[in-house]
């Protein structure tokens, strides 16, 4: 028997005394099951708001059984491929590798077809470094208008087989073999580690790449996953029918047929989120994420919403969201985007607590990221939408320093961060020069290059010569406020370091935690190891713990 199914078994048998079992040496577990959960977008600040205003009530009710940090930090880039790493991994995008969904790496090779994004086909030249714009997101699907992404699905359905290997980047020392998502990564995660040890796990998340919480298995199925739902977010919105959210919300009709993707609507990104809500009550309840033949409640699950990142960021027809002031009280849409989160946890909570599961679960709530800036006075888009408002870093450097695919083909790594790669014999320090010389017009606030940026991460390079093939050249910080855009629907952005973007909500709950609210920095990656402890299994067997010291959270006390 594996030592999970051990240490279900012990709980079962001890259901009285499982839930109040505190941290101890000997690693025993204090949950069955963790629910793991993250609000793209969503600040310290705003749970801290909607706590005060009661529009987060289920929110702050798991707060009365929990422990709240509000010094949490998410990984740096903020994007959602590093910011879902950390929290799986444990690890910073020095070890894992992932930087951004969009970015470049020195050895591996362009696909074999060109993406839906842009990254275009190339030859694969075997046994030598090639060097290729990588994408993990929407691009790498079959058909990424339709919400299945275009595999073998029904119309509500997405999950790994939507992407086509095609449109994967390959491997030239692996015979030039497509690199799947959870192979990309170079550290395990926790669902390897929960699914080596027995467990049963399931994600659901907005893009079938996602299934990268797999960690690696050097097979083209993340089997460390056993049930995955990625309904396509950015595919054409569509009716689903039977669908309601908490808050009243009937999708069966499309709320705004305006054309456009889940994401470009207030309430159509509600409708989509529900589908993901709706798997995780088939999970509590030991179902598949459709709601199939009855299984096994998983040991590990979750979701990710949107909701809250579209409300933050979003201009339609005029109408923002986003907030009022730099305070962070939020506009009337925002509001409703959190109203529409927490109803759906509200969902989950008594679910749990119907299914007599609310005792043996810890629920995780957390974010990939957050959204700079809050106070929207201080939006500065550049080049804005009438291009006259500056020039963006990599149109500063232009073909000079940067490959095509930087400038054109899929473009930019730039939103409120700027990560650039320079073509191969490019000189630094006269990139640098140029940005420097250039610094207003670029919004610039801060340049990482050299031993500034190898204080954080690896040296930039191929690794015959000792480098990191993923680390970006040179990594520009804009003054806070300043967004590398030309959209006029956008008010901010993540992927930056500035504290609007990294500071996020990090929640802990169970009926057994003494209640706090921790002031000491934390960060997500401390997520990973805790989620171990809390089923009773190693922290150390997670890459990250023995390579990087990623602690368990602090102050967490179950029971007596």
């Amino acid at each position: 028997m594996s030592r999970l199914r051990k240490v279900v078994a012990l709980t079962c048998g001890l259901s009285a005394l499982a839930a109040s079992v505190a941290f101890s040496d000997d690693g025993g577990a204090v949950s069955r099951h963790v629910l793991l959960v993250s609000i793209d977008g969503m600040h310290a600040l705003d749970f801290h708001n909607c706590a005060n205003a009661n529009t987060c009530p289920n929110l702050a009710a798991l707060a009365g059984t929990g422990v709240n940090y509000t010094r949490t930090s998410t990984s740096k880039p903020s994007d959602s491929f590093p910011g879902l790493m950390a929290i799986v991994t444990g690890g910073t995008p020095k070890l894992v590798g992932a930087y951004y969904d969009v970015a470049y790496d020195r050895v591996l090779a362009p696909p074999a077809a060109d993406t839906g994004n842009g990254v275009l086909h190339g030859n694969c030249i075997p046994g030598q470094p090639n060097g290729t714009r990588t994408e993990y997101e929407e691009g790498d699907e079959i058909d990424q208008t339709l919400l299945n992404g275009g595999g073998p699905y029904s119309t509500y359905d997405g999950g790994v087989k939507s992407i086509d290997p095609n449109k994967l980047i390959r491997d030239p020392y692996n015979g030039c073999a497509p690199v799947y998502p959870w192979n990309f990564v170079r550290a395990n995660t926790i669902y390897g580690v929960i699914h080596k040890a027995g467990g049963y796990t399931a994600w659901s998340d907005k893009h079938a790449v996602y299934a990268v919480v797999s960690g690696p298995t050097g097979t083209a199925t993340p089997s460390n996953l056993d049930d995955y739902y990625s309904p396509e977010v950015n595919s054409n919105s569509i009716p689903l029918p039977g669908v309601k959210t908490a808050t009243g919300l009937d999708c069966s009709t499309l709320p705004n047929n305006n054309g456009g993707d889940w994401t470009t609507d207030f309430d159509n990104i509600k409708c989509y989120d529900q589908l993901k809500v709706n798997a995780v009550l088939n999970w509590i309840q030991g179902k598949t994420h459709l709601g199939g033949a009855k299984g096994r409640v998983p040991e590990i699950f979750g979701m990710n919403f949107q909701a809250v990142s579209v409300g933050q960021k979003l201009i339609e027809s005029g109408i923002k969201g986003g907030y009022t002031d730099a305070a962070g009280t939020p506009t009337f849409t925002m509001e409703g985007e959190i109203k529409f989160v927490d109803g759906a946890i509200g969902q989950w909570v008594n679910e749990l607590r119907k299914q007599h599961l609310l005792e043996s679960t810890t629920i995780i709530i957390t974010a990939k990221h957050g959204q700079s800036p809050i106070d929207t006075n201080r939006f500065f888009p550049i080049p804005g939408h009438s291009g006259t408002n500056g020039t963006p870093p990599s149109a500063m450097l232009g073909p000079s320093f940067l490959p095509d695919s930087e400038l054109n083909q899929i473009g930019s790594t730039e939103d409120d961060i700027s990560l650039l790669w320079l073509n191969p014999g490019a000189s630094t320090l006269a990139a640098v020069s140029l940005l420097e010389n250039n610094a207003i017009a670029a919004g610039i606030g801060q340049i990482f290059y050299g031993a500034s940026l190898e204080a954080i991460f690896d040296k930039p390079g191929l690794p015959s010569s000792g480098g990191d093939p993923r680390t970006p050249d040179i990594i520009i910080q804009p003054n806070v406020g300043v967004v590398y855009t030309g959209s006029a629907k956008k008010q901010a952005e993540h992927g930056g370091f500035a504290q609007d973007d990294t500071n996020v909500l990090l929640l802990v709950s169970n009926i057994s935690l003494h209640p706090r609210t921790v002031t000491t920095f934390v960060e997500t990656t401390q997520v990973a190891p805790t989620i171990l402890r809390i089923l009773g299994l190693d922290p150390n067997a997670l890459d990250a713990v023995r390579k990087e010291g990623t602690a368990v959270l602090p102050d967490l006390h179950f029971g007596d």
